[in-house]
């Protein structure tokens, strides 16, 4: 196998070229400081609102409620610490789930630290929480809750609606993280009563270093950055102008193409799928059908470390991981799985393969083969 074989969609996706086409002006041309009166300004003034404008309409919003932000990972901190501070003469108490990605989990260890109170809701063996658990533990001091709309280790798409309603109900502020989801499933902020939503680009096949806060109109929020008077004195620094207008363009592209992209990547999900399920030994983790992201595959090989799949599948040229991005490396099994109740040598055989726009049923099928020998191999090596 000579060329690349990318599954690893979840970790990032490549930017594609008519987002980078409009992108290139704002380096070069329309170079303006926005916040600036003269006529080059205004020119990259009117693009950020452009793009503000299409992220809005992409998830049924308001253009004054869409904040850019450095990343994803910015947006989550934004959300809880700016929720806590900004409201704890109100109460203390956080709610979330034990599979958030690390930039809510590590945030609500940072408010622990700072007095207060984070409740952290189990899941159940797919990944999904319980609606009756979320509401019983909703007290009078509870401020936030922040639960994620799609897990970007195993795919599961949690009831946002149902959560929203719930948030909406209790009088408490409800913030998802929407990275894996955004430009890949329907998102409607009013419909879903979310108050507060995370997003990035790059995982759209938009450019890195660019997200979006979205904060409904009347959320009390307190500020993350502080400086200049950017994005109406909510977030300080001069705007990644060519960034954001990647971001608008990559999510509108994906909202337009979005049943089309699921419908094909979903077989494909189901074909690779049916193929590891033949390798002795292999548990799927995640739900199955309609509840999961359409690109997401997650397996464990019993016996095995999935870190000599990987190894293996290098050596192939295919491009896949154990677990999110922004844990490589790390020695211990991912924390989702362990969530989920797999035992912790189990965990620690698991491999994520994640499809997107360039995948194809030929690159699907290589994989299958080059999976099964690579397991081979390794039990194998375990044996001797």
């Amino acid at each position: 196998m000579n060329k690349t074989i990318y599954m690893d969609y979840a970790a990032t996706t490549y930017t594609k070229p008519e987002v980078l086409k409009e992108m290139l002006p704002y380096f070069t041309e329309n170079y303006g400081n926005p916040s600036s009166v003269y006529s080059i300004a205004r020119t990259t003034r009117r693009a950020i609102d452009r793009s503000r404008d299409r992220v809005a309409a992409a998830i049924n919003a308001k253009a004054s409620e869409i904040f850019f932000t450095a990343s994803g990972s910015e947006a989550d901190n934004w959300a809880l610490k700016g929720i806590a501070f900004g409201n704890r003469n109100k109460g203390k108490h956080i709610i979330t789930t034990k599979i958030e990605h690390h930039a809510i989990l590590h945030v609500c260890d940072y408010l622990e630290k700072h007095g207060f109170d984070v409740t952290y809701l189990s899941v159940d063996k797919q990944g999904f929480v319980n609606l009756d658990e979320l509401e019983k533990v909703i007290r009078q001091d509870t401020i936030l809750v922040s639960i994620m709309f799609a897990n970007n280790e195993i795919g599961t798409i949690q009831n946002i609606k149902a959560i929203g309603n719930i948030c909406k109900k209790n009088n408490v502020y409800f913030h998802t993280d929407a990275v894996q989801a955004a430009g890949h499933v329907p998102i409607d902020v009013d419909e879903m009563n979310i108050d507060m939503l995370s997003l990035a680009a790059h995982k759209f096949y938009g450019p890195k270093g660019i997200g979006v806060l979205y904060i409904r109109r009347n959320v009390h929020i307190d500020n993350l950055l502080h400086g200049g008077s950017q994005e109406r004195g909510r977030r300080a620094g001069t705007e990644n102008i060519p960034s954001i207008v990647g971001l608008g363009k990559a999510l509108e592209l994906a909202v337009k193409n979005m049943n089309e992209n699921s419908m094909r990547i979903s077989k494909l999900r189901d074909r690779l799928i049916t193929g590891l399920m033949e390798i002795p030994g292999t548990i799927l983790n995640g739900p199955s059908g309609k509840s999961r992201l359409s690109g997401n595959v997650n397996v464990c090989f019993k016996g095995i470390e999935g870190e000599a799949v990987l190894v293996l599948l290098d050596n192939e040229g295919i491009c896949a991981s154990s677990g999110s991005a922004c844990t490589s490396g790390a020695i211990d099994p991912s924390h989702v799985l362990l969530a989920l109740g797999l035992p912790h040598e189990l965990a620690k055989g698991s491999l994520r393969l994640t499809l997107g726009d360039g995948s194809t049923e030929k690159e699907v099928d290589e994989v299958i083969a080059a999976v099964k020998t690579a397991v081979g191999k390794v039990r194998s090596m375990t044996l001797r």
